[in-house]
């Protein structure tokens, strides 16, 4: 049994194929790259994957689950977590209160909440602003929060979508060290991200998709020197 994979997943929006016949396998305890050019629908497969949009065809399989059809709480409850290219905080809330919402997954009790939140936002290394409201936060500290909301669901798997977006140099190098530390803590990484150089030096194995379409899959080397994925990137002249 695969701990994930999707199986020749697609999704149309009318007449509109967004993701066409995708099919990868992640393998448990690695860090999973997923690339292309700007609208090649990556982030479209994370929404198929947590359920926020329905699949036209295909499956998806986590640790023997079908996901297929359940709605996203459900897929949440079963360890799959997830981040958003655009953070939206609970603004008027602090940042252990935005942590905290996310710790329900786990538990209806609220001393129990606060304490695994607690711990998140040292292991995210948010502690120092616990009692800060979401909307002070710089644009670093909000993207630490939104993988510690995510983290405080509980994942076996998460999904991190573009969480170096806008980020300094030097936060981009903070931020790889967090998802190191995530993988280090046993949970399985994929993540979309634009930054080569970031994609290229966490991720054990990497898949390129250009108009929903799969167009390489292998090792950060092989898919970097891939003549598809050159083309896509860079066009063919």
């Amino acid at each position: 049994m695969n701990f994930f994979e999707t199986q020749h997943l697609t999704k149309a929006f009318g007449g509109l194929i967004a993701v066409n016949d995708v099919s990868f396998q992640v393998v448990k305890g690695e860090i999973h790259g997923l690339i292309g050019p700007n609208g090649s629908g990556k982030t479209t497969v994370f929404n198929l994957i947590n359920g926020y949009y329905p699949i036209t065809s295909g499956k998806i399989l986590f640790e023997g689950h079908e996901l297929n059809g359940l709605p996203t709480w459900k897929i949440c409850k079963l360890g799959i977590g997830r981040t958003f290219q655009v953070v939206k905080p609970l603004r008027r809330m602090t940042v252990l209160e935005n942590v905290m919402c996310s710790a329900f997954n786990l538990t209806t009790r609220r001393d129990v909440a606060k304490e695994k939140s607690l711990e998140v936002l040292e292991f995210c290394e948010l502690s120092k602003k616990q009692d800060f409201q979401a909307k002070g936060l710089t644009i670093g500290d909000r993207k630490r929060l939104e993988i510690a909301r995510a983290l405080a669901t509980g994942p076996r798997l998460l999904l991190l979508d573009e969480t170096m977006a806008g980020l300094t140099p030097q936060e981009q190098a903070e931020g790889v060290k967090l998802i190191r530390k995530i993988r280090d803590a046993g949970i399985t990484i994929i993540i979309v991200e634009h930054i080569m150089q970031v994609i290229m030096n966490i991720c054990d194995r990497i898949l390129c998709i250009n108009y929903g379409q799969e167009i390489a899959g292998g090792t950060p080397a092989e898919v970097a020197n891939n003549q598809a994925v050159i083309e896509a990137y860079l066009g063919k002249e």
